[in-house]
């Protein structure tokens, strides 16, 4: 679905290279998670994916043509959704949505549908100079589904959601990789990647550090220990132990017979905690 090779992007004027060689490929039918800290180079790399911009150096090839010799028919197949919203603050958010059906050539998914789906139908009809940053995210998801499109293009989908309408909007994405389409999601929220991501790529100063799914970067710098957490009268106490051996370790089987267990879990890494190993920087 898109293929990036040794692509290089430097900005007029400025002195370093926005991204420096990056190759990474995307998959028909997977989340793939771009993540890096604010100035990493995943914002650009979003624009020179849909068009925006020009390679410097590399190729990228979107359906297997470069982006920009595709013209207009790239933006029936392609739904783009940046981190700031472009609406119309005249108009409510139906009339938002109705406007940019009708810039499509073809059908487009029914906007009244669109906004129901989002938790935005009692708003439907206020003008969204009104609306509040969240919910001027979700009309501008909104916009991005209209065209029905095979790749969605996301820039940090769930800011500014409460957490039911983060987990709304990420119920949407899955449904819709469930359905074949492929979604290309850039973020620095960890959590929302790890929830959501097939694989992940860590951006830092326009490199990519590593590619893989975040459950195999997790288990992979995380220790192969147990915490059990136990009811001590008012208090709470804490044992480790190796997993290696686990159903063989005579402390905890006891533990397991006679002590009353609160929490029990492996000692994972988070996502956050792999980015700082591999990259050696943190997300700030």
């Amino acid at each position: 679905m898109i293929d990036v090779r040794d692509l290089r992007f430097t900005y007029p004027r400025a002195a370093d290279a926005a991204l420096c060689d990056i190759s990474f490929d995307v998959q028909a039918g997977e989340i793939f998670g771009f993540l890096g800290p604010s100035g990493a180079g995943k914002s650009t790399t979003q624009k020179l994916l849909v068009g925006l911009l020009e390679p410097g150096a590399g190729e990228v090839r979107v359906f297997g043509r470069a982006p920009r010799a595709q013209g207009r028919s790239l933006y029936t197949r392609i739904g783009v959704s940046f981190e700031t919203p472009n609406l119309y603050g005249r108009l409510t958010g139906r009339e938002n949505l109705e406007f940019f059906a009708s810039l499509y050539p073809g059908r487009t998914e029914d906007p009244a549908a669109l906004l129901a789906l989002v938790g935005l139908d009692d708003a439907a009809d206020q003008r969204t100079a009104h609306y509040s940053q969240g919910m001027r995210m979700r009309l501008n998801f909104c916009r991005a589904l209209l065209p029905s499109p095979e790749l969605l293009v996301l820039d940090e989908p769930t800011l500014g959601q409460d957490p039911q309408n983060a987990r709304r909007l990420k119920q949407i994405i899955r449904v819709r990789r469930d359905a074949g389409v492929t979604v290309f999601l850039t973020t620095h929220d960890m959590t929302v990647a790890a929830e959501l991501c097939d694989r992940v790529a860590f951006l830092v100063g326009g490199r990519i550090a590593t590619v893989d799914a975040p459950r195999t970067l997790m288990v992979r710098h995380g220790q192969r220990r147990i915490r059990v957490e136990l009811r001590n009268g008012e208090a709470i106490e804490r044992r480790e132990f190796d997993l290696d051996g686990l159903g063989r370790n005579d402390a905890f089987l006891d533990l397991l017979r006679t002590r009353e267990i609160e929490t029990l879990h492996t000692l994972d890494a988070t996502l956050e905690d792999v980015f700082l190993v591999v990259t050696g920087r943190s997300l700030a």
